[in-house]
């Protein structure tokens, strides 16, 4: 057998059956610039940044107002997710005087809050089947 298919093997006999698959959708990219980084969180511990998150996703800006990322073989259970727009390059979110970022942001639910989002506020329930969320930066 080929060294590819004996990998693509092994990692879907290594897959929980009822792992799914979660489909984020990010609209609203203005700068064509910089990044977009995504987090996966599974409790609000790792939301308030007291655990690592679930898993990550970078992304550069392909010239279009929406990107998708994916993350897969998620057990069921509830999550939030967080996109950060890096769109100067700089590694930070930047912000004006008073802590509003001046760069995008977004969270999932779109919770419409002046104030960086509870993870009650953005927390969805993944099941066994895969799911498709869109996010829109601000």
């Amino acid at each position: 057998m080929r060294p590819a298919l004996i990998a693509a093997l092994l990692a879907l006999a290594a897959a929980p059956l009822d792992a799914a698959t979660l489909a984020v959708e990010v609209q609203g990219i203005a700068a064509q610039s910089g990044q977009l980084s995504l987090a996966l969180y599974g409790s609000e511990a790792g939301w308030k940044g007291e655990a690592k998150p679930v898993d990550r996703r970078v992304g550069k800006p392909d010239g279009s107002s929406a990107l998708r990322f994916t993350f897969v073989n998620l057990p069921p259970g509830r999550y939030a997710v967080r996109v950060a727009h890096d769109e100067n390059g700089n590694g930070k979110l930047d912000t004006n005087f008073i802590g509003i970022p001046k760069e995008g942001v977004g969270s999932s639910n779109n919770p419409q809050v002046m104030r960086a989002p509870r993870f009650d506020e953005a927390v969805f329930e993944l099941g066994e089947d895969d799911l498709g969320i869109s996010i829109v930066l601000n």
